[in-house]
C-alpha cells in the first residue's frame, strides 16, 4: 500500500471511529428499508456485509437465519454491533480492517448486501469486482447508495447525508460496468425520503441494484 493510499485510509478510519463512538447509534438501529424489502425474497445462507458500521443490517439479516459475516474499518463500529446483536440475541461474525487484510473465500457467499458502502474514489470499483469473487454462481447482490445527484440534495440539506466528492457517489453506468457478469433484477436511480438515525434524514437521490451473478463457465 503506497503512503498516499494509507494517509487516507488512516483519515477514513479515524472519521468514522469518531462517528460511531458516540452512544446513539449514528444510522439507527432498524435496517435500511431497501434491504428489509430485498432480503426475505432469498432463501437464506451466506451473507457478507461490507462497510457494516454499526450493524443494523447484519443483525437483521441474522434475525432471519442467514450466517453473516461483515467488516468496517471501525473497531467503534464493530463494539457497537456487537453490543446490537447481543441486545437481539443473533451472532455475526464482524471483522475490523482493509479487504485486503482479509481473509475471505472465492465463492463464500450466497448473497452481499452493500448499503451506503461508499469506498473512496480510488478503491470503489476495484473492491466492486473483489466482491464479486467472493459471491457464488447465482449469487444476489442488493445495493443502495447515494447517486451522483445526491450532491445537490446534499448540498440544500446536510441532514440527509451522504459524500459531498462526487466520484464518492455513484451512477448506473459505474454499476454497470463494475457488475458486468449480473443479470439485472432491479437497477434504478430513484428519489427517496431517508429516515434513518442522526445522519440521514430528508430527501436524496440514490441508486438501487438487485443482480444475481451469471454463471459464466456454463
Amino acid at each position: 500500500m503506497s503512503t498516499d493510499n494509507k494517509n487516507a485510509e488512516d483519515i477514513w478510519t479515524v472519521r468514522w471511529n469518531d462517528r460511531y463512538s458516540n452512544e446513539a447509534f449514528a444510522y439507527g438501529e432498524a435496517p435500511n428499508n431497501y434491504l428489509k424489502e430485498q432480503l426475505p425474497k432469498l432463501g437464506v445462507g451466506k451473507i457478507l456485509f461490507p462497510a457494516e458500521g454499526e450493524g443494523r443490517n447484519a443483525v437483521f439479516a441474522a434475525k432471519l437465519g442467514w450466517t453473516v459475516s461483515a467488516f468496517d474499518i471501525s473497531i467503534e463500529g464493530k463494539n457497537k454491533a456487537f453490543r446490537l446483536a447481543e441486545k437481539n440475541d443473533v451472532t455475526i461474525d464482524y471483522q475490523v480492517g482493509a479487504l485486503e487484510e482479509l481473509a475471505f473465500e472465492p465463492e463464500q457467499f450466497d448473497a452481499i448486501a452493500l448499503i451506503y458502502a461508499h469506498f473512496p474514489a480510488n478503491i470503489k470499483s476495484r473492491y466492486h469486482k473483489a466482491f464479486d469473487q467472493f459471491l457464488k454462481n447465482d449469487g444476489i447482490i442488493i445495493f443502495e447508495a447515494f447517486s451522483k445527484k445526491h450532491l445537490e440534495y446534499v448540498t440544500a440539506n446536510e441532514k440527509v447525508g451522504g459524500p459531498k466528492d462526487i466520484d464518492v457517489l455513484f451512477s448506473i453506468a459505474e454499476i454497470q460496468a463494475d457488475f458486468p457478469d449480473y443479470e439485472i433484477i432491479e437497477l434504478e436511480e430513484t428519489v427517496i425520503e431517508l429516515n434513518e438515525g442522526l445522519y440521514h434524514n430528508g430527501i436524496g437521490s440514490v441508486i438501487r441494484f438487485v443482480g444475481r451473478k451469471k454463471n459464466t463457465a456454463l
